[in-house]
């Protein structure tokens, strides 16, 4: 391991991307320290400690709700918007055009989605402030109309700042921005997590720290197994014929079991946190009919048994169209025939093509089952045992798995690409 930091070190252009993902996470969790004046802190820190669901949401803005800051919102206005043009992109036709017209559409695409991450970031503000001045808690007092107009744009600002962060960290090609930032919150919070874990601690909770470890471990493994296995296709580049026969260089061509990583991960708990929050909205209302509705989705989601199904469901579809957006078998087919390369017993062009997306949907069907049982696994554990703190901590601890993974294959892949260009 030493040996290879020390390698990483040594590439200068490699050090300066990995210095520069650094400091733009630091300015991240400064920017997520910085409270929005009128908030009674104290107060709306015992309230997200009795409230799970905000707990989770905490995660996507990387600990910044809990402190009621400028970047209260994090990246989910981004990730939200993606969803959105990523579903679109499959529907309306001009959108699946601009898909296939390679980096300059998928440039049309991502300016798109920052322009909708703006009403986007303001809506949500607005909810989340108008829920916490609802819920009771004495977090926030009465907002006059110059001070409702300064909030909600100071936190569309704070949320709009986190998405230019994360494609500039993204350019670096050191991991994807979106995913990093949300790993940086998480892992701000354990010196406070541990902090708390050992103030109350008491032999009692023997077999919930147990219980905690084992799924930690499990999860661990399980994540790092579907990341890292993968399918290897023959190749065979073809060469001139000597005779009646004919020589080639033989390769393979490598195909993950997981290739979404831990993007359906976030998205479906985005889709997860949606409802939710808008029942939270709603609950309070004044037409009891909206009022029922929302107390009603708020029991459906509050039962383990309803969220964990809904949740392996979202997972599973996830990872299958992910994988159909950034996996393109013709592309591959198309690149291999050119080269002069070909499947042994497959014809080149459009078999190839067929060949390649049926072993990826056979593959990809343990890869998204596997990874829809990782995810609901902390919330089958907290039913069985009562371990109320399981179902977040195995959230991030899955993230954290799978964020930390893809940055190790980008950076070694950097580091490959630059021991080619040395020879």
């Amino acid at each position: 391991m030493w040996s290879k930091l020390r390698q990483i070190w040594s590439i200068p252009d490699l050090r300066k991307r990995i210095l520069f993902v650094f400091g733009m996470l630091v300015i991240f969790r400064l920017i997520s320290n910085v409270p929005i004046p009128g908030v009674n802190i104290g107060n709306l820190q015992n309230f997200f400690q009795s409230n799970q669901f905000l707990g989770l949401l905490n995660i996507f803005s990387g600990g910044a709700l809990s402190n009621f800051s400028i970047a209260l919102l994090g990246v989910g206005p981004y990730i939200t918007a993606s969803i959105i043009f990523q579903l679109l992109a499959s529907i309306v036709p001009s959108l699946s055009e601009l898909q296939k017209e390679g980096f300059s559409g998928q440039q049309k695409l991502n300016q798109y989605t920052r322009l909708a991450t703006i009403p986007l970031a303001a809506l949500q503000g607005y909810s989340t402030i108008v829920l916490l001045q609802r819920s009771g808690a004495g977090i926030l007092g009465t907002l006059s109309a110059w001070q409702w107009i300064i909030s909600i744009a100071t936190v569309t600002a704070g949320s709009v700042l986190l998405m230019w962060i994360g494609e500039l960290i993204s350019e670096k090609k050191v991991g994807n921005g979106v995913s990093l930032i949300i790993f940086a919150g998480i892992i701000a919070s354990l010196p406070t997590i541990a902090q708390q874990s050992v103030a109350v601690f008491d032999a009692s909770q023997l077999l919930t720290i147990g219980a905690f470890i084992a799924l930690a471990f499990i999860t661990i493994v399980g994540v790092v197994f579907i990341t890292e296995g993968q399918r290897k296709i023959p190749i065979v580049y073809a060469r001139q014929m000597r005779g009646r026969s004919a020589g080639g260089a033989k390769s393979f061509l490598p195909l993950r079991v997981n290739q979404a990583g831990v993007i359906p991960i976030i998205f479906a708990i985005s889709l997860l946190l949606f409802p939710t929050f808008l029942a939270q909205f709603f609950v309070s209302s004044s037409y009891p009919w909206l009022a029922n509705v929302a107390t009603n989705v708020l029991t459906f989601f509050n039962q383990n048994l309803w969220y964990a199904t809904l949740y392996f469901i979202l997972v599973f579809v996830f990872t299958y169209f992910y994988t159909s957006v950034i996996f393109h078998p013709d592309q591959i087919a198309e690149n291999l025939q050119r080269q002069g390369a070909f499947i042994p017993g497959i014809r080149p062009g459009e078999p190839t093509a067929v060949y390649l997306k049926n072993v990826s949907q056979r593959i990809l069907l343990a890869g998204a089952a596997f990874l829809g049982l990782i995810a609901i696994l902390p919330i089958m554990v907290q039913s069985a045992f009562q371990l109320n703190a399981l179902s977040l901590g195995g959230t991030s601890l899955l993230i954290v798995v799978s964020v930390v993974l893809e940055s190790i294959k980008q950076i070694e892949a950097q580091i490959v690409t630059r021991d080619y260009e040395s020879f």
